[in-house]
């Protein structure tokens, strides 16, 4: 609805980002500069389900006096007349029966550009069972508007955005957003814990940086490290809780038509099996078998595929939102007793289980602080293995190269280790010394590799390795 007065008056407000949006600094540049842009412009923001799109997109239309329109799970009929009525809602005109979805949808686009307001709609795959040729309509809409309409269309469904932006409305595109999960630093600040590098580690192990989840807990966070194990308790594994079912809720949104398989496939995985031969082991298929079912995984953003740095051809899966990896890791193998209240016990049984979680959880959240380790230009960051016929695999858990260059070999940047709970030492500095010496031997530029340990229970001075330390992950960039 219009911020002030008349939804077509003249004056644009300065858009500043409102409080109750925990960082999205950058996310909030882009949406304010297109919806001051000019021209007839269409602006796709993708990103996987409780990232906050529908709040930046409110938030937005809240400041520029915009219409913000979410498409609801209805027959056609019924949608068109009670997105007929926001409309009227917002406009102050009296509503008239639409005629039609091209008629309402040209309606739309002639609004935005009397109004010079940008108008959204929400979730649009529900909007694209309805309308198919939505963006062929609005195409058409837009190359014959006069003014500067804006429209903003939304999906948590990467192949929805992908035939958007590369169908009728390819060209008019001026904002390609995905809104990605809160970086580790913004969700330690979101639940409060950025006081405490080890219990923020911990809490992002369970909730990740999805901000829904800090709603859904009721904004409740753990006091202190003695209060974690309680919290977790209170929040994730109590049944009366909205973050319990969440796991499911977001498996069953993927549209999957074998459940039991898909669960399996995510258990696997968030134990650690990451390679296809293994996973198709773990649920007795056949790896030939469970390639569609892992690509629809990955389609609907729950698993992501990682090759590994130095092995070609050779990829391991991860499941990408720590609550669903933590609902198969500690709540699955008990969800009968966890349904009748015992907490307590099922997550005294999985103590074990979640360290070995939140080691590999860490060694993510390593990886992404990488490009703050090294200088010049990134490339990749990844992991993988260096075969080495003296001393057998040797693993790395960080690898950052540098951009490829054509007709150059690969330049690697730095080499690192990982633990949260081992003390890392000379036998790991020594490791690392002799991967960089093989990598140099097979051709790579290791002249500027820097060599890390990253600990969580000590790190030994080494000469030539870095120590990052939990406190260093969360130190202002």
């Amino acid at each position: 609805m219009p911020v002030e007065g008349s939804v077509f008056r003249t004056h644009t407000p300065v858009l500043r980002k409102p409080l109750r949006l925990t960082g999205r600094d950058a996310e909030w540049r882009d949406l304010a500069a297109f919806a001051a842009g000019s021209g007839p412009r269409v602006g796709l923001v993708a990103g996987r389900r409780r990232q906050g799109k529908t709040l930046l997109l409110e938030a937005l239309a809240r400041a520029t006096g915009g219409l913000h329109l979410t498409v609801p799970q209805a027959t056609g009929t019924e949608a068109l007349r009670l997105l007929a009525d926001e409309v009227g809602a917002w406009t102050g005109e009296p509503v008239a029966e639409p005629s039609g979805w091209a008629g309402f949808l040209s309606r739309l686009v002639g609004l935005a550009a009397r109004s010079g307001r940008p108008v959204v709609l929400d979730d649009v795959p529900h909007l694209l069972r309805i309308v198919p040729d939505l963006a062929g309509i609005l195409a058409t809409e837009l190359d014959g508007a006069s003014g500067d309409p804006a429209l903003l269309l939304s999906s948590s469904v990467p192949p929805v955005i992908a035939a958007l932006r590369t169908g009728p409305l390819r060209g008019r595109v001026a904002l390609d957003l995905t809104v990605r999960p809160l970086d580790h630093r913004a969700a330690a600040r979101l639940w409060n814990v950025d006081h405490d590098p080890l219990l923020a580690v911990d809490v992002h192990a369970v909730v990740g940086g999805t901000v829904a989840y800090h709603r859904f807990a009721c904004a409740d966070s753990p006091a202190d490290a003695a209060d974690f194990d309680a919290w977790v308790q209170r929040t994730v594994l109590e049944p009366t809780g909205a973050l319990f079912r969440e796991a499911r809720y977001l498996t069953a949104a993927a549209d999957v038509r074998d459940p039991a398989l898909y669960h399996s496939l995510l258990a696997a995985v968030a134990a650690g099996t990451g390679v296809r031969g293994a996973i198709a082991d773990h649920v007795g298929r056949r790896s030939a078998d469970i390639g569609h079912h892992l690509n629809l995984l990955e389609d609907a953003g729950l698993l992501r595929r990682e090759p590994d740095v130095f092995r070609a051809g050779r990829t391991s899966y991860r499941v990408t939102d720590p609550l669903v990896a933590f609902h198969h890791v500690v709540m699955r193998p008990r969800w009968a007793q966890l349904e009748c209240g015992r907490a307590a016990e099922v997550w005294k049984d999985a103590h074990a289980r979640f360290a070995g979680h939140v080691a590999a959880h860490f060694a993510q959240l390593c990886r992404e602080h990488a490009p703050a380790l090294v200088s010049g230009q990134v490339g990749h960051v990844g992991a993988g293995v260096v075969a080495d016929t003296r001393d057998g695999a040797i693993p790395v858990d960080l690898a950052v190269l540098a951009p490829a260059v054509p007709a150059e070999p690969p330049r690697i940047l730095a080499l690192g280790v990982t633990s949260l709970t081992r003390p890392l030492g000379a036998t790991d500095a020594a490791r690392l010394h002799r991967a960089r010496a093989v990598l140099g031997e097979r051709g790579y530029d290791v002249r500027d590799a820097r060599l890390v340990c990253a600990g969580g229970a000590g790190v030994e001075a080494c000469d030539g390795v870095l120590a990052v330390r939990p406190a260093d992950l969360y130190a202002c960039p």
